[in-house]
């Protein structure tokens, strides 16, 4: 997995599971990846070292990774995101409507 790849799986991760984390966590990982904030940065902001920031860092991704292998929830929307594409390819009007209907319950 690429540095982009990893991104985007903790971020994705991150809107399914950001309400588990703690105030904290979630200040930092925002700081770190929607703000594009380095590591130095946060640490000054912080007043802490900036290994204690990379170390908060690793236990929020783990923490987002231990989520995501008890819940499964990003794996089950991309299985139902995979077959909305399949069944949508579909002339069958009903099988669209009914697939519209689910999306609009998301």
């Amino acid at each position: 997995m690429d540095i982009l790849e990893k991104k985007q799986h903790y971020i994705m991760l991150f809107d399914f599971y950001e309400t588990l984390l703690t105030k904290k966590q979630r200040e930092i990982f925002q700081l770190y990846y929607f703000d594009d904030l380095s590591l130095a940065e946060i640490a000054d902001m912080s007043n802490v070292s900036r290994s204690a920031i990379f170390d908060h860092i690793k236990k929020v991704h783990t923490s987002l990774d231990t989520y995501e292998e008890k819940l499964q929830l990003m794996d089950k929307f991309a299985k139902r995101e995979q077959l909305f594409e399949e069944y949508a390819q579909e002339d069958d009007t009903k099988i669209k409507q009914l697939i519209q209907d689910l999306k609009e319950i998301e």
